[in-house]
């Protein structure tokens, strides 16, 4: 009898709920999807999140459309991600995709290591190429960016140089604002960047900066259906959801400062391909770098 009870109870407070049961069942099934390959979460973000400590995690984009791919493809993005609630900034640090490290005694360019293994298999080769630890991995792929954008409206982002992609026309230093596909082209675009894969990197920041700032001005956005079915779909992470919850609720100050930086290598051919090679003074810097972001108060 008290089952029976409990259950008419929990249908009437359904019925009562009405939007709020909707809003219940999509972020349970969004976040079920999120978590169905990997159960596990990451206990260290939840340790320094519960304790409002910097927490630094690494950003990591598939090159392909969706996480039902054929395919597991590389990882063409990848972006350590530190966010201090004490010195209130977010610091941004792309790696290259071809960055040259020795994995399991091969020489492969580190946007491999995920193809090689798992997410955590990258993670582990930034933690190991750079000396640092990290507090849990996103991983997007390009469909997912483009549907991401598209939820939160759309994304403003000011050119760092004058260039035509796919139809569209940007002019360097002016704003414009982009949908999800167009967000996805300007991130995308590297031929005629002078500045090669480096110059898409400080792209990418851009939109990602761009998504935060429309997240922080509207934080309804993501219980919205249109957002939750875009992260449900196309985001994997090892991020637990007690975690987000403490970085929404104690960390958005630090949204508010965005810092960008990147790892810079040499261009060098071996064995017939081309490699970006760190020198051990770079290492030492973005190491130093990401090191007095974690600890800036």
């Amino acid at each position: 009898m008290k089952k029976i009870l409990v259950r008419v109870l929990l249908v009437l407070l359904v019925a009562a709920l009405g939007f709020g049961s909707f809003v219940y069942y999509m972020v349970h099934n969004s976040t079920s999807q999120i978590y169905s390959y990997n159960k596990k979460t990451n206990k260290s973000s939840d340790d320094k999140t519960a304790s409002k400590k910097s927490v630094a995690y690494l950003l990591l984009g598939t090159d392909t459309g969706e996480l039902g791919r054929s395919y597991k493809g590389r990882t063409d993005t990848m972006i350590v991600v530190v966010v201090n609630p004490k010195s209130k900034t977010t610091t941004m640090v792309s790696v290259p995709r071809d960055t040259k490290i020795d994995f399991d005694d091969v020489t492969i360019k580190i946007n491999a290591a995920y193809s090689y293994g798992s997410s955590a298999t990258a993670m582990s080769a930034v933690e190991k190429l750079l000396d640092i630890k990290l507090d849990g991995y996103l991983l997007v792929n390009m469909k997912g960016l483009e549907q991401l954008v598209d939820a939160v409206g759309g994304v403003t982002v000011t050119s760092p140089l004058t260039f035509t992609t796919e139809g569209k026309s940007y002019v360097k230093n002016e704003s414009t604002n982009l949908n999800g596909s167009e967000a996805l082209a300007f991130s995308r675009m590297r031929h005629e960047d002078p500045q090669g894969d480096y110059g898409r990197q400080m792209r990418q920041q851009l939109v990602l900066a761009g998504v935060i700032a429309k997240l922080k001005k509207n934080p309804t956005t993501v219980v919205s259906s249109g957002f939750l079915e875009a992260v449900g779909k196309n985001v994997r992470t090892d991020i637990s959801l007690g975690s987000v919850k403490n970085l929404a609720s104690d960390y958005r100050p630090a949204s508010d400062n965005i810092k960008s930086d990147q790892l810079h290598g040499t261009s060098q051919n071996i064995d017939g391909q081309s490699f970006e090679v760190m020198s051990d003074s770079e290492i030492t810097r973005v190491h130093n770098a990401i090191e007095q972001a974690v600890t800036a108060k």
